[in-house]
């Protein structure tokens, strides 16, 4: 495929990105700096589409988030846009508003394409461009790995506005010549950190050449690693950069407790004894790897306790059969890998429990911010052997907050 000049400069890595993004946006520790400030306090004031103004309100949203207050009007302006915020802040709302302001439903064509690291990412956010599309008539179609190749062939042939997906499977429609490009003038890239930290980068690119020289790009990342500022030098032309400090956000309304067993082998014992305590509400547990998953579950079920487990290595059928009892409440203890930490909004769970503390400090964040999203009250109890006291302070430093030692009553606080 030939490309025009414009699509040469920004796919080409040496001549690219060097004047209009430079090490001057950045601190040393990760982090961009604002260069666009404007702040808009309410979804009223944003000239929005009525009937999308409607579906916002319908979803359960009242006031914008701080990254919504800050990010949607860039976005909605055609700016090229690289937003940085945690987990459980709204920033699915944010582009997917961006998206149906600017996409036109007359036209039965592929307009906006996101991309998400997992399947499970990937398909909430198609339930969320949905739900705030509910009276647009927008189309929104998810193409995830494990699922019927030959349903997203006819699904993309008929035509659809919006496509969301995992960077493997978007490039296999691609190159099918069945996800047609042509009409797409917006490009998302979601939890950028993680997707360029699984290697999605080589496919990311090839996306990427396949799309006009005018699409946009919006890129939101809860960590802003060299890798990602290396893909908006090649790919964004002056963007405009949104932090919103993680001081800003987040652990709001969490409570966080630490419950200190000495030793691991006591750590299925403390939660039995908090099980009661689980079943008052949804909760979600995280153990570390699949195996740690596997085990837990086994032990829980050998104790008569009823729990569900989702990690990596299940095929998308069982994930989604999974996931599907836990969003409608028939089960209500899952346990999981960090598979689950980022982007699953299952708006029950008040209760986070890390029965073993995250490897990376950032993806406690996305854990625990799976309870008491957009301010709803959120309980996460972190089990603490010896060997992790010095993991839990970094985390208190990292974050500004405090942990503190679980108290009897933590039945009353969920």
């Amino acid at each position: 495929m030939s490309l025009s000049p414009e699509e040469n400069r920004r796919n080409d890595d040496d001549d690219y990105g060097s004047k209009s993004y430079n090490s001057s946006g950045m601190e040393p520790d990760g982090v961009i700096e604002s260069n666009w400030n404007e702040i808009v306090d309410s979804f009223d004031d944003m000239n929005l589409k009525e009937e999308l103004l409607r579906g916002i309100y319908a979803y359960g949203f009242e006031k914008p988030s701080a990254i919504q207050q800050r990010a949607i009007l860039p976005c909605i302006k055609g700016h090229d846009v690289i937003a940085q915020a945690q987990s459980g802040t709204g920033k699915t709302a944010t582009f997917s508003i961006a998206i149906l302001q600017q996409i036109d439903t007359s036209i039965m064509e592929c307009q906006a394409l996101i991309l998400a690291p997992t399947r499970e990412l990937a398909t909430q956010i198609q339930k969320v461009v949905i739900a705030l599309g509910d009276y647009m008539n927008v189309a929104c179609h998810a193409c995830i790995g494990g699922t019927n190749v030959r349903e997203d062939v006819r699904k993309l042939e008929i035509g659809t506005h919006v496509v969301v997906g995992t960077p493997g499977r978007v490039n296999d429609m691609i190159s099918r010549k069945v996800l047609r490009t042509k009409q797409i003038k917006l490009f998302v890239l979601d939890e950028a950190d993680e997707m360029l930290s699984r290697g999605f980068a080589d496919q990311i690119h090839d996306v990427f050449r396949n799309l006009n020289s005018e699409v946009q790009v919006i890129l939101l990342s809860a960590t802003m690693p060299e890798s990602v500022l290396q893909v908006s030098k090649k790919f964004m032309r002056d963007p405009a950069r949104i932090l919103v400090k993680k001081e800003e956000l987040t652990l709001e309304g969490i409570k966080q407790f630490y419950v200190f067993v000495e030793i691991e082998d006591w750590k299925l014992g403390t939660l039995c004894d908090l099980y009661n305590t689980l079943s008052i509400a949804q909760s979600v547990i995280f153990c570390n790897t699949r195996r740690k998953v596997d085990q837990l579950t086994e032990q829980m079920t050998l104790q008569q306790f009823t729990v569900s487990a989702l990690h990596g290595d299940l095929d998308q059928r069982e994930r989604d059969i999974i996931m599907q009892q836990f969003r409608t409440g028939s089960s209500r203890v899952l346990i999981t890998t960090d598979i689950l930490a980022r982007g699953i909004d299952v708006q029950q769970v008040s209760l986070v429990i890390n029965y073993d503390l995250p490897s990376n400090r950032e993806n406690y964040i996305h854990r625990i911010g799976r309870g008491g999203r957009f301010g709803r009250k959120g309980v996460a109890v972190n089990f603490i052997t010896e060997k992790d006291k010095r993991t839990l302070h970094d985390i208190e430093e990292f974050y500004n907050t405090r942990i503190e030692e679980m108290p009897i009553n933590v039945a009353d606080l969920i």
